[in-house]
């Protein structure tokens, strides 16, 4: 019998894990359950995937959420409301129903997310952060594989319902729930948080980078996967293996850019990401061979990994004190992209799918200029190549 340690970062894992499993199993249902049960089309999807970002913009309120529950009970609840709302989805097959289901799975889904990344800066140790994150990236892969194993076995061999397979999944995920909150104790942070919102000048590179890893994330989320179906024909079959593909990657691989993130520092790591999203961007919008794309889009994926740097540089700047209020910021910050870039790009896909991927080109390169500004070693006081001495003490 496998036995875990009950050590912080074991909870995160654990925590994670369920997370990656559970919303694995949702969205690769999603598609085909509101075309076959509730009959929609690009408008009902269309509002449906609007209604769940919203919870990921209105992020920043898991600040005053604080004022009432400490962080790790906050994220086992938030993991739990995420179940709830898987379990109670297949016994909705119209679209209020999905939209009312979504909007609870969602807010756990984003909530957890939220304070996860905060509970994951205050507990590691800033040395040993980038090779975790990598582990972590790893755990979710092995999360996602699995669940795609479920559902091939129990519905492509075993012929279950959607309604069941959705109550299964949500039900073993509020046990597992329950039994990681017994299981681990609840352990201190090193730094009462702040209760209130933060918004500090000095981290305002860190803002600008989430804020644009958002923009690029929504490309390829919503057009790059596209594109491969529109332009290229490709099945169902074709798209998962490429999800496959990507799990596999991260699998084998996401721990190792981790810890070599630690080795070369956050401005070297993401200097080599945006470099190379500017060549995957600029392939996307020349490409005109069905393999070629695939293999940018196993590549895209792959430097989304490297993003772990974004964090570990803010873990070094940051007042240990404001994690959790600027992780709750943060998360909005990224969530603007994804209210607002889909729809506009959406209309700019009607009149040339490689003027939307220039303009991830345009992204990657104001990403690039920003990562040029990051210090070799940050930390307060040193956020900026050219940060004046003890600006972060006198901003506290």
């Amino acid at each position: 019998m496998i036995r875990i340690a009950r050590t912080p970062q074991q909870l995160l894992l654990c925590m994670m894990f369920l997370m990656s499993f559970g919303f694995a199993t949702w969205m690769v249902l999603l598609n085909n359950f509101v075309v076959e049960r509730a009959q929609f089309t690009g408008v009902e999807i269309g509002i449906l995937q609007s209604v769940r970002e919203i919870p990921g913009f209105l992020a920043f309120t898991a600040v005053f959420v604080l004022l009432l529950i400490r962080e790790q009970s906050f994220a086992l609840l938030a993991l739990a409301t995420m179940f709830i709302g898987i379990l109670l989805t297949g016994f909705f097959p119209n679209a209020t129903g999905l939209y009312f289901t979504t909007v609870i799975m969602s807010v756990g889904f984003h909530y957890f997310e939220t304070i996860n990344k905060s509970l994951t800066l205050q507990w590691l140790d800033k040395k040993d952060a980038p090779e975790f994150m990598g582990q972590a990236l790893s755990v979710k892969a092995i999360a996602s594989l699995l669940a795609y194993g479920l559902i091939w076995v129990v519905m492509g061999q075993f012929g279950v319902d959607y309604v069941w397979l959705y109550a299964l999944v949500g039900g073993l995920g509020v046990f597992a729930t329950l039994i990681v909150a017994t299981y681990f104790k609840h352990f201190d942070q090193h730094a009462t948080q702040h209760k209130k919102l933060i918004l500090r000048q000095r981290y305002w590179l860190y803002y600008a980078l989430v804020f644009l890893s958002g923009a690029r994330r929504q490309i390829f989320v919503v057009f790059a996967g596209f594109m491969m179906v529109e332009q290229f024909g490709y099945s169902v079959s074709q798209i998962s293996t490429l999800f496959i593909a990507n799990y596999v990657f991260n699998f084998l691989f996401a721990k190792k850019i981790g810890a070599f993130i630690g080795r070369i520092g956050e401005r070297k790591a993401l200097l080599i990401e945006y470099v190379g999203l500017i060549m995957v961007f600029g392939g996307y919008a020349l490409v005109d061979n069905a393999n070629m794309a695939a293999a940018l889009y196993i590549i895209d994926h792959l430097f989304f990994a490297f993003a772990i740097a974004i964090n570990t540089y803010f873990q070094k700047i940051a007042d240990p004190r404001d994690i959790a209020a600027s992780a709750s910021v943060s998360f909005t910050i990224n969530h603007i992209a994804a209210v607002v870039i889909p729809a506009l790009l959406g209309i700019v896909w009607i009149y040339s799918h490689a003027a939307v991927f220039m303009i991830g080109v345009g992204f990657a390169i104001g990403s690039l200029i920003l990562a040029y500004c990051i210090p070799a070693k940050p930390e307060p006081g040193n956020e900026l190549l050219w940060s004046a001495p003890k600006q972060a003490q006198q901003e506290n």
